[in-house]
């Protein structure tokens, strides 16, 4: 089902109508609907995927020779509404060249650029008024001539993109959607022409894709956001990924047809019984205020089977990192994970109040689907783990040392990132104009902001047997991915009953693996009462920091009770893990704060384990993931305020350890055990 143009448009209009009270709920009949027009279909072509929505089978020497590939599935263009009211002048194909390692410009002038080009890549921009600030800042279009456009004329312009121009950014953007909604109410603009300027930015969007794309070398996708909220205006967005640009609709289906996910997963489930696949990622759990894991529909009713197939068919991954934060899990939720506060934001993005951890984490939505499974239900949690930056300058900011932060001109400098102290004159004229609070941290003050907890994160790895949309949006529908914090480390983990002697030490080890026993993102059932046999391996990225330990994170349902523990398995240095805590002792952080070097290294270049669950029952359903750990290094923060020339901000970690994370692998118990 594709929506045709008479119902986007009315879906336009209905959004022109008075706003929705806050309960937001899908059957209020001031919200946005899927509307029943006569659907335009893209070509047929033969379905994908079975009934059962399987993945194809492949044999097991292409299994054994599939290459870990990184890329960023989450990047905005100018296209974007906010991203250009950020300075954000870059194409889609802009930011594909940057992906493939080209120089792009920031908003603010300066080069962004990797180190290394990645292998694939997704500009992901937000299809809610797809394009419209870009057209209200021309002033050639008719749009520019509504007079709510006007500040919007050549906001872009070299002598407008300027540091100072923030405060004139944040404000004139600021009501964007709401002053367009109006115009349309009040006959200044005329929604067919909004849809006209979305449908050209997205025909761009594809043939940008399509141009990019060169197989065996660099991989491209058809996307974009789905960008919508719950009824307590908690952000809950998602990425669809398009396996193939072939069948694509003219328009994405997006909030402006309706507000409510589960409309979305329906459109999904439509496009792919004509043959088009696609998968959805949720990102930003943390910052969703509970709503990203509930257990109820939109309407706050409680889920059942129908809710909980339909979400999994369509989302078998999400975002565990991005620049706005990570939400592999809370210490609150973790209390007995050292490492649970990496690069925590929990604050809800669209108001910045505290987001609540019960209903935002991955772990804990994890949990959640194995209570659900233990229960006899549908695990709607079963996920695979990816990485994204959300950069929206087309640039990734994925390097600490190189961090220019996300949204343009608003953090494109450390000043206003929080990192460095503001001078005493700029100081001065901040207080007498009132333009910006500030944070007073040991007699220095900074500019206010959440900026400040910010990462510089993250990316997707996949276990693909090629570098071709097939390949990896195959490894993307089967789970097999892996989630990194930036750095680009290869990530293993197989797990069985039958692996023999098998060890990471023998000479092609992951083909027997594969011959033998389960991978990341699959289920391993039970055959017998015998703990199975964990193989795991990880290796650093040559451009970042050695491996301090790997780690295996466990969850499990004891007695209809949620449980889980970390356990240290390899460690760098020569160190084993205590028998009886599983951790290994901690090594000196040798960071010299004065130059941010790592002189004498501890750490090692790989870590592999040949591990079996001290504690398993084979009567319990459980999932294991593996979480890999770099040395101490410093932190983006303490970079800005070292080329500043001034101590790192107190309140911020001066130090982080760069990480990545598998997909789990799931147990189902042996069924006599669990009877």
């Amino acid at each position: 089902m594709t929506m045709s143009r008479p119902g986007f448009v009315l879906g336009l209009l209905l959004l022109c109508a008075p706003l929705p009270p806050a309960s937001g709920s899908s059957d209020d009949p001031a919200a946005p609907q899927v509307l029943p027009d006569k659907p335009t279909p893209p070509p047929a072509r033969a379905p994908l995927f079975a009934a059962d929505y399987s993945v194809r089978p492949l044999s097991i020497d292409t299994a054994a020779n599939r290459v870990a590939l990184f890329g960023d599935l989450h990047v905005h263009s100018a296209y974007s509404y906010d991203a250009t009211a950020f300075g954000t002048t870059a194409t889609p194909d802009d930011a594909y060249r940057f992906a493939q390692g080209m120089p792009l410009d920031h908003p603010l002038g300066y080069t962004a650029q990797l180190r290394k080009p990645l292998d694939f890549f997704a500009v992901t921009d937000h299809a809610m008024y797809l394009g419209t600030v870009k057209e209200a800042a021309d002033t050639t279009t008719p749009l520019s001539q509504v007079p709510f456009a006007k500040p919007f004329h050549d906001m872009n312009n070299k002598k407008r993109r300027t540091a100072a121009s923030v405060v004139f950014r944040t404000r004139t953007f600021k009501g964007f959607a709401r002053k367009l909604r109006r115009a349309m109410s009040d006959g200044l603009v005329d929604p067919s022409y909004v849809l006209d300027i979305s449908e050209r930015a997205w025909t761009d969007i594809v043939a940008s894709a399509q141009r990019n794309y060169t197989p065996g070398k660099f991989t491209t996708f058809v996307a974009y956001e789905y960008t919508t909220a719950s009824p307590e205006r908690a952000a809950i967005h998602r990425n669809v990924i398009f396996e193939s640009e072939d069948g694509v609709p003219g328009f994405p289906f997006s909030s402006m047809h309706s507000d409510n996910p589960e409309d979305l997963w329906r459109w999904m489930d439509a496009m792919r019984n004509l043959g088009v696949d696609s998968l959805a990622i949720p990102h930003n759990s943390n910052g969703s205020d509970g709503a990203t894991f509930a257990l109820t529909y939109r309407s706050g009713a409680p889920i059942d089977e129908e809710y909980s197939r339909l979400r999994i068919r369509n989302e078998p991954l999400v975002e565990i990192t991005q620049v706005k934060g990570t939400s592999e899990t809370h210490p609150t939720l973790s209390p007995n994970d050292e490492w649970a506060g990496f690069e925590i934001f929990d604050l809800v993005t669209r108001d910045e109040r505290p987001s609540q951890p019960e209903g935002s984490y991955v772990r804990r939505a994890l949990q959640v689907g194995l209570a659900r499974e233990a229960q006899g239900l549908t695990n709607l949690f079963r996920l695979g783990l990816v990485g994204a930056s959300d950069t929206h300058t087309g640039a990734s900011a994925i390097q600490e040392d190189a961090f220019n932060g996300k949204i343009g001109i608003n953090d494109g400098i450390p000043l206003y990132r929080g990192s460095v102290p503001v001078p005493t004159a700029v100081k001065e004229d901040i207080e007498r104009r009132g333009t910006s609070p500030l944070d007073e941290v040991g007699g220095r003050y900074f500019i206010s902001n959440v900026i400040k907890y910010w990462g510089a994160s993250g990316l997707t790895g996949v276990w693909a047997d090629q570098n071709d949309r097939t390949s990896i949006f195959q490894a993307l529908r089967r789970r097999e991915t892996f989630a990194t914090s930036g750095p680009r480390m290869p990530v293993r983990f197989f797990a069985g009953q039958d692996l023999g002697a098998l060890s990471t030490d023998a000479p092609d080890w992951q083909r027997d693996a594969y011959r033998q026993g389960v991978t990341m993102g699959s289920e391993l059932v039970l055959e017998a009462d015998t703990p199975p046999t964990f193989l795991l391996a990880a290796a650093r990225d040559p451009q970042s920091h050695p491996l301090d330990r790997l780690q295996v994170i466990k969850g499990w349902i004891d007695n209809g009770t949620m449980r889980e523990r970390v356990f240290d398995v390899a460690c760098s240095d020569a160190r084993s893990p205590d028998r009886n805590t599983w951790r290994c002792t901690t090594l000196e952080d040798t960071v010299d704060p004065s130059d941010c070097a790592v002189p004498d290294a501890p750490g090692s270049s790989q870590l592999s384990a040949r591990w079996s669950d001290p504690d398993f029952d084979a009567s319990q359903h459980a999932f294991y993931y593996v979480r890999a750990l770099e040395v101490p290094s410093c932190r983006w923060s303490t970079w800005d305020a070292l080329r500043a020339g001034t101590p790192p901000r107190e309140d911020l970690p001066a130090t982080i350890q760069e990480r990545a994370w598998s997909s789990p692998i799931w147990i189902q118990p042996l069924k006599s055990a669990a009877q």
